[in-house]
């Protein structure tokens, strides 16, 4: 296929993402995910040797998404280039949360102004801990560092890996991450099960969050954000979450962290930042723009890769 297609098709695929989002009458490549992962789940994460076993499924089902987004995509563009450039674009579309974050994020402080309990629940769709208890500053500061660090996740790093290789790398990080957020957790259920799904993840995610939090300081110009970066970054409990989180405590001059419930046990969380002021609305809209920008420089910056044929994985 044609550099101009890949082009075309990475600029569809986002465009249709801005006008779209997730909508619910779509089926989504994700949903399969999540199925293919609750079926393996519910017959091998039990007894004996689960973290083996919880490695084979995390095997199988990444290498089976790989596999088949390499078939599919390579069928298309024997058929026709330009019907791989289509092919190439939906997968790029369905790859990208970029739109549905910002939207789950407007919703929740829209709840807000309704009622404190109504945003509890809107909250409960987006983030893992329980948010039950959670008074107003609370639901606000995790609804951003959920904007921050699902930048990462659900579109720098998918973004990444189209760069490294291609649709079938993106679909595969897209699995991976989904393990991570059905089977990763560190309870009872899945502390073996989902062991090596946790660690993919953060491997996974370990060079895009990087560059997320970079180019969050970058395109909003903002010095206290790269020295957050340095200072704030590793304090997290994760290896990468800490990283956009303390770009955007930097660009809003605020605190995150703190103490929160994960099913039902108090977690203690490093402080990220030292103004522990209020949330306001501006500080959402400041997240969004944010979240938009540097969405967009990702973007710029892989056409103008593309452009100077410099990413050759994108012809797998």
């Amino acid at each position: 296929m044609e550099i101009n297609l890949h082009m075309i098709a990475l600029l569809a695929g986002f465009f249709l993402d801005r006008l779209l989002g997730d909508p619910s009458w779509l089926p989504h490549p994700v949903i399969w995910f999540g199925r293919s992962i609750s079926f393996f789940e519910k017959r091998l994460n039990r007894k004996a040797h689960l973290v083996f076993k919880g490695a084979l499924v995390v095997f199988f089902l990444v290498c089976l998404v790989f596999v088949l987004a390499f078939v599919l995509v390579t069928t298309a563009c024997q058929v026709s280039p330009y019907l791989g450039a289509v092919v190439e674009a939906i997968f790029i579309f369905y790859g990208l949360a970029g739109t549905t974050l910002i939207r789950e994020g407007r919703a929740v402080f829209k709840r807000l102004e309704e009622s404190l309990p109504l945003a509890r629940v809107q909250l409960s769709r987006i983030v893992g801990r329980e948010t039950s208890s959670l008074n107003r500053n609370q639901v606000c500061a995790a609804t951003l560092e959920t904007l921050a660090e699902n930048l990462s996740d659900g579109v720098i790093a998918p973004l990444f890996w189209y760069a490294i290789a291609g649709i079938p790398g993106m679909m595969a990080y897209k699995m991976v991450n989904t393990l991570d957020s059905m089977i990763g957790y560190k309870n009872e259920q899945y502390l073996y099960f989902g062991r090596i799904a946790a660690r993919l993840d953060d491997i996974a995610n370990f060079v895009p969050a990087r560059i997320t939090a970079m180019l969050m300081a970058l395109c909003n110009g903002n010095t206290r954000a790269f020295h957050f970066i340095f200072k704030f970054g590793r304090a997290h409990n994760s290896p990468n979450a800490g990283y956009p989180e303390a770009a955007l405590a930097g660009i809003l001059n605020v605190r995150f962290g703190g103490c929160h419930t994960y099913f039902g046990k108090p977690v203690e969380k490093p402080w990220i930042g030292y103004n522990n002021r209020n949330f306001i609305w501006k500080d959402l809209s400041v997240t969004v723009k944010t979240n938009r920008l540097t969405e967009f420089c990702m973007i710029l910056f892989l056409l103008v890769m593309m452009y100077f044929n410099l990413i050759p994985a994108i012809d797998l």
